[in-house]
């Protein structure tokens, strides 16, 4: 796991420049640095030592250094390529997984990233040909940005390595921010920096005479296959076994994160590392550390745990902003922060258990197409009817649901995790953007169109929240305390059996990730395979009581600078009857609180001081 930075143009002396670029991502990589740079290119590299300790040095060169490159990630299946790369006649000088990339690039040169199984973003420079092909895994594990301008391209893992170029224009993209309220995070290739674009997961970039040339060489899919169950149990038993395995490789002690749920609970029981790590919060009921320590004792492993004040987590969030690079809402996110630091208090590399939701259906809201199947019958006239009054009413238990079923799929689902609605952006901003929700969701509703709905839903999930918010939080939350986290849900092979499932093996009535639970019941030594999902849970209604936390909160929307973005009147008001027991309203104060200190941090440049 590292860091990775690069530029090209025609300018001298890059050397010093291509430093301070990488200097803004130590965090990524503090146990060395190494750069290469000639009269097209300067490419830097931040290293956190995790396969071949000695040699893995990057940048890295094949034989007669005509290819060089610069790689953040892991390739778990580099033993089995390297292997069929030295039957080719390939020369190795390392026991690196890096290595293979540069000599695979000779061979498969820009289908490379299909022979890969890891999470990756890498660059690759073409000495002889004057050409930069780049690429991310398949599900985005590994973050890669690019900037043009003036005639100079450039590429990082974290935006702020931008920050340091002459040629990069701090610009803000305000277009971006109906669609963040909507979401929780940013959707778009497009990111809140203008100009500065993601390149998605399962796509490449190829770049050469001042042309960008962006492929997609990944696409999930979903072809159910209707297997006998217990078959089907078996199938995921074995590719779980298999990814675990897989995702252990490693040079240094490889730990795990564990809350109380399946997810990581089937994680830990495959992997039986020997210390896993667990965050909860003070006087709050949800805590999971009761259920970690109950698993952990079953299985003879040590757990580490800690518990996060208000004060803390409320005096971190600027830090957090500035680690994000952009503005997210979900409050989780600080919690994978505490839980990153526990962690590489002990370690390098950690286990989590994301994408098994996503994947294998474990969203409750997935279950609505069964357990409320009834409501559909109504006649969908009278349903949407019945959904456009309830739009005018004030919230109530129960009203979101009669919505949400009086209207498609295609104009209202737009992720798990949905804050502000249409009307209310509209009614909270305080200027009118061009951008449409439904243009950013609409190519993936085009595409699985004819799909059941649940698979219209998971595809929706796999390609913004997955990517933008489950993805982005856990890697930069640990990178910004110098930790990998692997995730072995989020693996090719996991995706392939997964995709195939039929929808009763995914949701019933009784229950969500149903042939899931099956396959982790044979393992994990409690009952955490029954468990319902928490989701790190913050208690940010319990702490909007406090007076010291709603001043900070107020104070900070009263800002004159605000008034720019939202109507500031109405937002307080938001937090009020948040406050008073309107909890729907108490992640879309936080989704307004959470934009303004990362702006703060980026575009006032306030200091941080946690």
């Amino acid at each position: 796991m590292c860091g990775i930075v690069g530029y090209i143009n025609k300018d001298k002396d890059k050397k010093e420049l291509i430093k301070k670029m990488a200097d803004r991502i130590a965090h990524r990589g503090p146990d060395d640095e190494n750069y290469y740079t000639d009269l097209d290119i300067a490419l830097g590299h931040r290293r956190l030592s995790i396969i071949d300790l000695s040699d893995g040095i990057q940048p890295m060169f094949n034989e007669d250094e005509s290819i060089v490159v610069i790689f953040n990630g892991e390739i778990y299946n580099y033993k089995e390529l390297k292997t069929e790369l030295e039957e080719q006649g390939h020369k190795f000088k390392t026991e690196c997984d890096t290595e293979v990339l540069v000599h695979g690039y000779e061979v498969w040169r820009n289908d490379l990233p299909n022979h890969l199984r890891g999470m990756f973003a890498f660059a690759i420079w073409d000495k002889r040909e004057k050409s930069l092909f780049c690429a991310r895994d398949y599900f985005g594990i590994k973050p890669f940005y690019y900037y043009e301008n003036d005639g100079t391209f450039m590429f990082a893992s974290e935006i702020k390595c931008f920050l340091e170029h002459p040629k990069f224009e701090k610009v803000l993209n305000k277009e971006l921010l109906e669609p963040f309220l909507t979401f929780s995070f940013t959707p778009t290739e497009e990111t809140f920096f203008k100009g500065v674009k993601k390149l998605n997961g399962g796509s490449s970039l190829f770049y050469k005479d001042g042309k960008i040339e962006i492929n997609k060489y990944f696409e999930p899919d979903y072809e159910e296959k209707d297997l006998p169950y217990e078959e089907t149990v078996d199938k995921i038993d074995r590719v779980m076994k298999d990814s675990v395995e897989y995702h252990m490789t490693s040079d240094v002690e490889v730990g795990s994160f564990l809350s109380s749920g399946i997810d990581s609970s089937y994680i830990v029981s495959l992997s039986k590392p020997d210390k896993t790590y667990t965050v909860g919060y003070d006087d709050y009921k949800q805590s999971e550390i009761e259920y970690a320590e109950d698993l952990t004792s079953k299985l003879g492993i040590v757990n580490k745990s800690k518990k996060i004040s208000k004060e803390e987590y409320m005096a971190n969030v600027p830090k957090i902003m500035y680690h994000m690079d952009e503005p997210i809402s979900d409050p989780a996110a600080i919690s994978l922060y505490f839980l990153s630091e526990l962690a590489s208090e002990d370690l390098k590399v950690i286990l989590s258990g994301e994408g098994a939701d996503e994947f294998f259906g474990g969203y409750n809201s997935y279950r609505e197409i069964i357990d409320m199947g009834f409501y559909n019958k109504i006649p969908y006239p009278i349903r949407h009817i019945i959904s456009c009054i309830l739009e005018l009413l004030p919230e109530f238990r129960g009203r979101n649901f009669l919505v949400r079923r009086g209207k498609k799929l295609e104009d209202v689902y737009i992720s798990i995790n949905r804050l502000f609605s249409d009307k209310e952006c509209k009614r909270i901003l305080s200027f009118k953007p061009e951008i449409k929700n439904s243009d950013i969701t609409n190519p993936i509703y085009e595409k699985f169109k004819g799909k059941s709905d649940l698979i219209k839903m998971q595809a929706i999930d796999a390609n913004f929240w997955l990517a933008n918010d489950i993805l982005h939080k856990a890697d930069r939350m640990s990178m910004a305390n110098s930790l990998e986290v692997r995730v072995p849900f989020v693996d090719r092979e996991v995706f392939k059996l997964a995709s195939s499932l039929t929808q009763d093996k995914k949701v019933t009535k009784e229950n969500t990730k149903v042939a899931l639970r099956d396959a982790a019941k044979k393992v994990i030594p409690n009952e955490a395979y029954k468990k319902k999902k928490l989701g790190f849970p913050v208690p940010l209604y319990d702490w909007y009581q406090d007076d010291t936390v709603y001043n900070e909160i107020k104070n900070t929307i009263e800002q004159d600078f605000v008034g720019e973005f939202f109507d500031q009147k109405y937002a307080i008001d938001l937090f009020d009857k948040a406050r008073s027991g309107v909890k729907v309203n108490c992640k879309k104060v936080w989704a307004l609180y959470a934009f303004i200190k990362w702006y703060e941090v980026f575009f006032l440049e306030r200091e941080i001081k946690a």
